[in-house]
């Protein structure tokens, strides 16, 4: 069990350490190359120290590396790419947004899959502005308004990986305690469910509803996020949310185990089908 930035610094190192012996170099040969000693590349490959981005571009240039995405991903997993003074988005926000919180979207914004059960709200990537604004208002009770939008505008532009050229896959197993929460109050309310029945006609978003009538589920313990990633079949993560921190978990037992749960979450919710007109019936009686 780990923070996002050691989790992160592990996989990168593992990577990285499989490219170059995939390119037939030992470690002290790679440091050579890129002019470093041979323990930074060790200590790096092992996730004892972090890599800044342009470091990480030197060594898959040494390892000759052409893949563009896996590249992509791997500067990712460093931090901002620093060359030219090119950053991502959301470092704009860099002085209001928790660590916890700029790694979690640094994730996001590189999966190519995330599945997530929520019990309690509806996930942000499917929050309309409203809906996203009294989430935050109650979360950080007494923020000045203007950080308030903020962190609204935070939300909303992390929903564009949903609208680009690959779109992340997002499969959401939703509580039906989240569909009925006044959350804002009945109007707010109705625009969320009206927005999660747009959402769900997207083909790269499944949604799902657990019933009231489910039951006892693998889910009463809480809210998890499962991120998948491209090329790095290793690289997969749980994130477990609490009120000041999150936790990442990377264990091949954990994995597993969220796994098999959403799993069988999913033989217990409705079908995508019955969920929309699950969701239109609610909306339809608010």
């Amino acid at each position: 069990m780990q923070h996002g930035p050691a989790v992160r610094r592990r996989k990168l190192g593992a990577e990285l350490r499989a490219l170059r012996t995939l390119a037939g170099l030992t470690s002290g040969q790679a440091a050579s190359r890129v002019g470093w000693h041979q323990s930074k590349v060790s200590r790096i490959e092992t996730g004892r120290s972090g890599v800044k981005a342009a470091d990480v571009h030197l060594l898959l240039d040494a390892y000759e590396v052409k893949d563009a995405q896996l590249r992509q991903l791997l500067v990712a997993l460093a931090g901002a790419d620093d060359r030219g003074g090119r950053h991502h988005w959301w470092h704009a926000y860099r002085g209001l947004l928790p660590p916890a919180y700029r790694d979690f979207i640094s994730l996001e914004s590189q999966a190519c899959r995330v599945r997530t059960l929520e019990t309690n709200v509806v996930p942000g990537l499917l929050q309309t502005p409203d809906y996203a604004r009294v989430v935050t208002r109650a979360a950080l009770d007494g923020l000045p308004d203007e950080q308030v939008d903020a962190l609204v505008e935070v939300r909303l532009a992390r929903q564009d990986v949903l609208r680009a050229r690959r779109p992340l896959r997002l499969s959401v197993i939703l509580d039906e305690s989240v569909l009925h929460r006044q959350i804002g109050g009945a109007q707010v309310l109705a625009g969320q469910l009206k927005r999660l029945q747009e959402a769900a006609q997207l083909p790269h978003v499944r949604l799902q509803v657990l019933p009231f009538a489910a039951g006892e589920h693998k889910g009463l313990l809480g809210s998890f996020v499962i991120f998948s990633f491209p090329n790095i079949a290793d690289l997969d993560v749980v994130v477990l949310d609490h009120l000041t921190s999150s936790l990442y978990l990377e264990r091949k037992e954990d994995l597993q185990a969220y796994t098999d749960a959403f799993n069988s979450l999913l033989g217990q919710a409705l079908s995508p089908e019955e969920s929309t007109d699950h969701i239109a019936g609610i909306g339809d009686g608010a």
